[in-house]
């Protein structure tokens, strides 16, 4: 009976509260655990590691398989197999940039303000890693919400002349408030909330941008070899970034913030994935000493003679072969795996690069080959090589390298390698010289060096320029072919079905086809 008493007390005070204090309704039904809004610096932190998703969300994953880099050979987990369908879009991302802009001028800066200017730059990275998988997106009467829920399709060239804008708008914005030393800017994951690096990153994504359209050079109103050469050429009104300090990175720091291999996973996948004959083969082709860092010897090789630092030792499977074939070659040794203590040891691994330092080198290189710009077109080529050397700390002299001694990654032997940039950069394959010939070495090398970083960069790169070869058979399906674009999301034929079918029909003859060629490519 005391129990009884004691429950019903404090309900009949409760009903005295809300009787004695009511609330208008509209009060009653908010929900204080779905808030209606957030600073601006929160939701600039979500957008960053939205960027990180989109830009591939780490290494080893599926854009890396894509990119040929690695390939799996055990299909309970992946396969080779490029037959894909759709894509996502992030039109709920860029909502998010609008919110980020709201949130900033309800706390009071003004209209030009760090989150403004930085999100005309997310609006450009959004929108090309829309349309560079798909063709046509809506822009114009997109992120409209309930005054328009079926947006028209933009034609591609059009979401690029945008883009183009949004990115020199940002650069303008970006120069005045660092000039006046306003920024309100926090939260920041990549580059400490600076101003000047996030500048630097903008128009080193505009140069990303341009050459990616290097098919559309003629085209007037990109007038992409005029702009690619104002920013090379004017760097105090458009600057770039300087060396590997600058880049847009995502920094791995404990055991709640993962690298995407590591000591958790390693029984997964360590020897359910190996390397990728068309990475791994250039290296080796080109006596690379990234080879050392990023793989392992096959035992069978070394089991047969070779030395485990020999470039003979290192082997890659095509992405092409059966997968049958591959999972049982590479359970015989005959396959060369990832460098397990670099990638397994330790959760934090190797910083994820969004937007680099290493590919603004070859990329300006590109662009002089080209005849977009003045300049030494071979100086750009060797400092990208020598930043992504860098990166996996090589140095010229003796290097230790590690390699697995018992098939896991807490004991490896040691190895010394000598390294001479020198001897290496003297190679024919790696000289640089002018031409179609050079073209092709410096695409080569920004290969190379796009290894487990940047998402599908490579492979956009690829698709444009056709270097390096990526290998095809039956492991990679889709008929032996390389896809050229994604399908559009379910989403959009469902919802914007007029729409979505008239940008098929004007693209793509009406249909929806993977292997067709957007405008860009054209």
């Amino acid at each position: 009976m005391k129990l009884y008493k004691r429950i019903l007390l404090p309900v009949f005070a409760l009903g005295l509260t809300l009787t004695g204090c009511e609330k208008p309704f509209d009060q009653l039904e908010q929900d204080p655990n779905r808030p209606t809004s957030a600073p601006a610096s929160l939701v600039f932190n979500g957008v960053l590691n939205s960027m990180y998703s989109v830009a591939g969300g780490g290494g080893w994953n599926d854009s890396q398989r894509y990119n040929q880099f690695y390939a799996s050979n055990y299909n309970y987990y992946a396969t080779n197999d490029y037959a894909w369908t759709s894509t996502d879009l992030y039109y709920t991302t860029l909502k998010n940039v609008v919110k980020m802009e709201e949130e900033a001028k309800k706390a009071g800066l003004p209209d030009v303000n760090a989150y403004s200017a930085l999100g005309k730059f997310f609006r450009a990275y959004f929108f090309e890693n829309m349309t560079k998988r798909v063709g046509d997106v809506p822009l114009t009467e997109a992120l409209l919400g309930l005054d328009n829920q079926t947006p028209k399709y933009n034609a591609q060239k059009d979401v690029y002349v945008q883009i183009l804008k949004w990115l020199d708008d940002a650069n303008t914005d970006l120069t005045t408030l660092i000039a006046k030393a306003d920024n309100n800017l926090t939260g920041d994951i990549y580059v400490g909330n600076s101003l000047t690096k996030w500048q630097k990153a903008v128009n080193t994504f505009k140069l990303r941008v341009l050459i990616s359209l290097s098919k559309k050079e003629t085209d007037t109103d990109l007038n992409v070899k005029a702009r690619f050469a104002e920013v090379v050429n004017n760097p105090a009104k458009f600057p770039v970034m300087t060396s590997m300090d600058d880049n847009l990175q995502y920094v791995y720091n404990n055991q709640f913030n993962k690298y995407n291999r590591n000591p958790d996973n390693f029984g997964a996948n360590a020897t359910r994935e190996n390397m990728a004959a068309t990475y791994l083969g250039t290296l080796t082709t080109l006596k690379d000493p990234r080879t050392f860092v990023v793989a392992e010897p096959a035992t069978a090789k070394v089991a047969a003679g070779a030395k485990p630092t020999d470039f003979a030792a290192f082997v890659g499977a095509s992405s092409g072969e059966d997968l049958a074939v591959m999972s049982s070659n590479a359970g015989q040794g005959l396959y060369s795996f990832q460098n397990r203590r670099r990638y397994y040891s330790t959760y934090t691994a190797e910083p994820y690069i969004v937007i680099g330092y290493p590919e603004l080198q070859f990329t300006i290189a590109e662009g002089i080959n080209r005849g977009w710009a003045a300049g030494n077109a071979e100086d750009y080529y060797k400092n990208g090589i020598q930043a992504s050397w860098g990166f996996y700390g090589l140095k010229d002299g003796a290097n230790t390298v590690y390699f697995s001694a018992d098939g896991g990654y807490k004991v490896f032997n040691t190895y010394t390698v000598n390294v001479s940039f020198a001897d290496y950069y003297a190679q024919s394959a790696v000289k640089y010289v002018a031409g179609a010939t050079g073209l092709s070495q410096i695409l080569t090398q920004k290969y190379l060096a796009f290894f487990q970083q940047s998402g599908m960069e490579a492979f956009y790169n690829q698709r444009r320029t056709g270097v390096p070869t990526f290998l095809t058979g039956p492991g990679t399906g889709n008929s032996q072919r390389i896809p050229l674009r994604w399908q559009y999301p379910a989403t959009e034929r469902s919802y914007n079905t007029a729409n979505n079918s008239a940008a098929i029909t004007s693209q793509y003859a009406g249909n929806d086809d993977i292997n067709a060629a957007m405008w860009a490519l054209k």
